[in-house]
């Protein structure tokens, strides 16, 4: 059924009426004029023929809406929302959307104005335009960023309140960005080189950069809304603030799973907890100021990155290419103005990339993302290796190799020792752990084809396995890699393990976006002539030449 609920009524919990046969205050109906008004649903009356008698109980709801559920065998199993002044059904669910009301396609409830297509669908264009070559138009480049758009298909049937057309339309999409990321980071980019903007000058992507940022920015202080995600880091940087303790049933009394992430990411907010205090209301501004804050940094790395990876004007190019692509990305706009957390994320990984050639810096982002939100310890052995290849940077001793490995390993140690042992509650660890990834393990959702179809469990031990096969298999394989096949590689491990987590969304689309948009993108920006490796150079009049000479390992990165 479509939702109606009014928006007054979205963020108020059901309180139950002293008495069941006299209106409460400011309403018209009593809890049992509400049930005998919700006993007509269709839905209703369908479960009782399916499951015989059904318990049905009257909450109010705010803003003159009754909410009425149905219990049988103790599960509530149907929910039915009505209005106080003409007894009219405004809602009925059934299945997973009874508990779910994510998953009922409340308008606005996430990303607010951008759902609409005069503002998702420019930003598609947008996000494609610079990198468009109408000369070639097969290009397999356009099919890989059409790809990560495709998951707005996905998202219109979510809007839709139909999950069960939602979820499946997720799994494609994701499947394609793994093999076509895996083929990237193992092999190399391989053909003819092919210009980062084919039509557009670089100047005009750098002033539409400018436009998108301001955009970005406005959109969010004036359209945006904080969900639970950007709410709970708040609440937990007010408790790191204030002292208290930040593990335990205490949390929050709204808010029982708030403290389910790691210490880092309330410690990224409080800063803007401490500037913007939390006092206790919806849309706290330190939630939007930090979605801000992260957005602009993931950005800011992007730029610095293709710094690091190119050398003169291509570099420039680059780092303007990729922070445009993340600015026009609508997905990345969606965490924006869900004020979600998960840019944290994107900013840190992002950031590892730029540390790659010091393994203490590197160790230090990817511990830091791990003790923000666990999973990226996925990406652990393969940072640990680095780039180029087992004797590490440029061919040297297996010595140093050995020596870059410890440094790695003490500077993951120092910065998880550093971010936990502070917030230890009496539990320990052990208590740490139910309260984060246990409960995270434990976790029940319709949000993934594993929680919608409990009969596909086989399938989703042996593909568990297979993202944990893949995340050690990147320490070793290839023997050789560059940078860009890092983040290439490190995309593959981060969508294969999103590929087999029972609760899936789109807000985690930006953990891999910057690692894909790499891998895409940084084998375009070398322009003109460049060394390659030692005695080769690429000359635009002799790409053909090029083609029949040996290239040097880490070159293909170099050369689409």
């Amino acid at each position: 059924m479509a939702a109606l609920l009014p928006a007054a009524a979205l963020g108020q919990e059901p309180k139950r009426p002293s008495s069941q046969t006299e209106p409460p205050p400011f309403y018209s109906l009593s809890a049992r004029e509400a049930v005998a008004a919700a006993d007509r649903d269709a839905n209703v009356r369908r479960e009782r023929e399916r499951r015989g008698a059904l318990f049905g109980v009257g909450y109010t709801r705010g803003a003159g809406v009754w909410q009425v559920s149905y219990f049988a065998g103790g599960v509530e199993r149907v929910q039915v929302l009505v209005g106080d002044r003409d007894r009219r059904v405004l809602e009925s669910w059934t299945g997973h959307q009874v508990r779910w009301r994510m998953a009922r396609g409340y308008r606005g409830a996430f990303g607010r104005k951008l759902n609409a297509p005069y503002v998702w669908l420019p930003l598609c264009v947008l996000f494609l335009l610079p990198f468009v070559d109408p000369r070639r138009p097969l290009r397999l480049l356009h099919l890989d960023l059409l790809a990560l758009l495709a998951l707005s298909v996905s998202v219109a049937f979510f809007n839709a309140g139909n999950i069960g057309v939602s979820v499946p339309l997720v799994y494609p999409v994701l499947v394609w960005l793994l093999v076509r990321m895996l083929v990237r980071g193992v092999r190399g980019s391989r053909g003819p080189p092919g210009a980062l903007f084919p039509v557009l000058p670089v100047v005009a992507v750098a002033l539409g950069l400018v436009f998108l940022v301001g955009f970005r920015v406005a959109l969010n202080v004036t359209d945006s809304r904080v969900i639970d995600v950007g709410q709970s880091s708040v609440v937990g940087a007010d408790r790191v603030a204030d002292g208290d303790e930040l593990y335990g049933e205490a949390f929050s009394r709204n808010d029982r799973h708030g403290d389910t992430y790691g210490p880092v990411t309330y410690l990224l907010y409080v800063p803007f907890e401490q500037a913007l205090p939390w006092e206790g209301k919806a849309d706290p501004p330190a939630a939007k100021a930090a979605a801000v804050a992260f957005d602009l940094l993931t950005l800011l790395g992007l730029l610095v990155l293709g710094r690091r990876l190119r050398a003169g004007p291509g570099g420039w190019a680059l780092g303007v290419g990729l922070a445009y692509a993340w600015a026009a990305n609508p997905f990345s706009v969606y965490v924006l103005q869900s004020n979600a957390n998960d840019s944290a994320v994107a900013m840190l990984l992002v950031w590892a990339l730029v540390a790659l050639a010091s393994p203490a810096l590197r160790g230090a982002a990817i511990a830091l993302a791990v003790a923000a939100k666990f999973s990226p310890a996925a990406l652990l052995p393969l940072f640990a290796r680095g780039a180029d290849g087992p004797t590490g940077p440029g061919g040297a001793a297996p010595r140093r190799f050995a020596r870059d490995l410890a440094v790695f390993a003490a500077a993951v140690l120092a910065v998880l020792a550093a971010t936990f042992l502070p917030f230890l509650p009496d539990g320990g660890f052990r208590e740490v752990y139910d309260r984060t990834i246990g409960y995270q393990l434990s976790r029940e959702s319709p949000f993934s084809v594993w929680g919608q179809e409990p009969g596909l469990a086989p399938l989703h031990d042996a593909l568990k396995a297979g993202a944990a096969l893949l995340a050690l298999a990147v320490a070793f394989v290839p023997r050789r890699r560059s940078p860009v096949q890092v983040a290439a590689l490190a995309a593959a491990v981060v969508i294969a393990v999103q590929l087999v987590v029972t609760h899936w969304f789109y807000l985690y689309v930006v953990w891999f976006l910057p690692l894909v948009l790499v891998a895409l993108l940084a084998p375009l920006a070398l322009r003109g002539r460049e060394a390659l490796g030692p005695g080769l150079e690429l000359d635009p009049r002799g790409v053909d030449r090029l083609r029949d000479q040996p290239v040097p390992a880490g070159a293909h990165d170099q050369l689409q």
